[in-house]
């Protein structure tokens, strides 16, 4: 198809350059205009329910979210990265 396409633009390479970034442009258009505004009613991206439900089977929701750890209990350095010192190179 595209090969069909690039054999049609005319005035030579130029022609055929230019000819396929309006064509492509004209797609971008046509579907950020016309396809998409249609198609998002479609899609459930807006439909979110918040619920008790931890996602695994079997719990019923019971368990309790984790807590997040404090600062103390960071396992690594936030001050320095802990990198080798550098060597002298020749």
């Amino acid at each position: 198809m595209y090969g069909w396409i690039w054999r049609k633009l005319p005035l030579g390479l130029p022609g055929k350059l230019i000819g396929s970034v309006l064509l492509a442009a004209a797609t971008v258009a046509l579907l950020w205009f016309v396809v998409f505004p249609w198609a998002e009613p479609l899609l459930p991206f807006d439909d979110v329910q918040v619920t008790q439900d931890s996602g695994v089977p079997g719990d019923g929701g019971l368990t309790e979210p984790t807590e997040r750890p404090s600062e103390e209990e960071i396992p690594y350095s936030t001050e320095s990265n802990n990198a080798p010192p550098s060597t002298p190179s020749r």
